[in-house]
């Protein structure tokens, strides 16, 4: 094979790893919509097919990693490619990540179908996951354009979801103290907003590393932080104070 050749093939490699990952994340974007969706609508037959199709977010790991160990054995790239192969193989794993908690929000889903809701409490995770969800569609923009600014942009982002998710905890903290009864509703409530938070911090992630394979280093700073659910406490009237 002349060495044409051997270029052409590399390319193409390249090009369908990109792909993958590419697919990869817009499954991940498109399950984390229907497991919030199926959580407003307490919809439980939505919220099982999102279980059901994580398998697929999972194979997609496997062939990625499968791919990017044939090309580093095969082709030996170096510098840039080497950057943009093993960042491709470190952003499937946290896409799959994010796929778990996307089937496990739907989990509880199905779990909360069969007691109580609180509609208000469900909308304000949407609210939150909403924004979420616009971190995984630029951040996913960012990897296929190669755009610095826009994946620096999602990493700011975070700090707004961090706020959110410190509001929720709040919430549901009065939700359980204010009726015995709540407590396992506001357990589930508590769980899944962590869910959605954690989602925001995998995309960062992603976001992080994309900054890394375009520059060759990762972001200067601490990533802006703004999650204060650690710090709160329900007093004896049954409010949240942090």
């Amino acid at each position: 094979m002349n060495e044409r050749h051997i270029v052409t093939a590399y390319d193409k490699d390249l090009e369908q790893l990109e792909t993958m990952v590419s697919e990869m994340g817009g499954l991940v974007e498109s399950q984390l919509a229907a497991s919030l969706d199926a959580l407003v609508r307490l919809d439980p037959d939505a919220a099982e097919q999102v279980i059901k199709r994580d398998k697929v977010i999972d194979e997609y790991e496997v062939r990625i990693d499968q791919h990017t160990t044939e090309m580093l054995v095969l082709r030996q790239p170096m510098a840039q490619d080497l950057r943009v192969i093993l960042v491709a193989l470190k952003l499937a794993g946290n896409l799959e990540r994010m796929g778990d908690y996307a089937k496990n929000i739907s989990k509880r889903t199905v779990t909360l179908t069969r007691a109580p809701m609180v509609t208000s409490a469900a909308q304000s995770i949407k609210a939150m996951g909403d924004k979420v969800l616009e971190m995984i569609k630029d951040v996913l923009d960012a990897y296929s354009s190669r755009d610095g600014d826009l994946a620096t942009a999602v990493i700011l982002k975070d700090e707004e979801v961090d706020r959110m998710h410190t509001n929720l905890f709040r919430e549901f903290l009065e939700l359980m103290a204010s009726d015995p009864q709540n407590i396992s509703l506001g357990t589930h409530l508590v769980f899944i907003a962590k869910d959605v938070e954690r989602v925001g911090d995998h995309a960062t992630n992603v976001a992080e590393k994309i900054h890394y394979m375009l520059e060759g280093s990762l972001p200067e700073g601490d990533r802006p932080k703004d999650d204060r659910s650690t710090g709160i406490l329900v007093d004896a009237e049954g409010t949240a104070q942090s």
